[in-house]
């Protein structure tokens, strides 16, 4: 990977640290959570062979925090924006607290696109100079195929997350950057405890190394990667009829546009 420099919202646990750890140590990084203490120790672990690290403690349900980061991460000229924050709540919707159900709209759905769209037009433009690729991940999941019921808002969410990178990797199919929607099944991280749902419901769990080795390797390669082997396959047929209906509906829609 040639990337000089990634932003990683939601690193200091779970996924997010997974992609923060793999990344080569020729990528600089900037790193986001709420977590101060967890950051100043990634800090700490991954500050190597002359790599920069810069850690942001900031809230992405918040406006404050989201402009806090944005503007870290454009003074680090970053080439691969992996937008992996998210949260989840449980249960039934009108007893969940609905401050989380806000907060789950802001950090999932809000914060990915107001940092994708501050971020992008310079990514571009230093692609084109340079003539090296670009990349942003967006962190959907399985979830995001379907609704769930007790878990709505996570799912739609999610679902919200899996179409806009399927739209934004049509729109910029001919930029040097790629658009990867990472759509994992039920991984070993703290988000279920958080989300009040006991991870012993789940038949088989993958760690989060896994989801994010597979993130990085297929990016640039396809638009959507089930993470989960055996939903991938279950879904290969479904999944490849999508990337169809994907490519002729990005032909009429830009006929429209014309």
């Amino acid at each position: 990977m040639a990337y000089s420099c990634a932003l990683v919202t939601g690193a200091t646990s779970g996924i997010g640290r997974s992609f923060a750890e793999l990344l080569p140590s020729s990528t600089n990084l900037v790193l986001t959570g709420r977590a101060e203490d967890r950051l100043l120790e990634l800090k700490d672990a991954l500050s190597r062979d002359g790599r920069q690290v810069e850690t942001i403690a900031a809230d992405l349900a918040e406006q404050e925090g989201r402009v806090r980061v944005i503007a870290a991460a454009e003074a680090a000229n970053v080439d691969l924006l992996i937008n992996n924050a998210g949260l989840g709540r449980f249960g039934v919707f009108v007893e969940n607290p609905a401050p989380l159900e806000r907060e789950m709209v802001e950090v999932n759905v809000v914060a990915p696109v107001v940092l994708t769209r501050s971020l992008l037009p310079n990514m571009i433009t230093r692609a084109e100079v340079s003539g090296q690729r670009a990349g942003v991940i967006v962190l959907s999941s399985v979830a995001g195929f379907q609704a769930l019921p007790f878990f709505g808002t996570y799912a739609a969410t999610k679902s919200f997350d899996l179409l806009f990178a399927e739209a934004l990797s049509a729109e910029l199919a001919d930029s040097l950057v790629d658009v990867l929607a990472l759509c994992p099944g039920a991984t070993r991280t703290e988000f279920f405890n958080r989300a009040n749902l006991a991870d012993s419901a789940m038949p088989y769990m993958i760690d989060a190394d896994t989801v994010a080795r597979r993130g990085l390797s297929a990016l640039g390669k396809r638009t959507i990667e089930v993470t989960d082997p055996v939903r991938r396959t279950m879904m290969a047929p479904s999944l490849a009829f999508r990337a169809l209906k994907r490519a002729v509906t990005t032909m009429v829609m830009r006929r429209l546009g014309n």
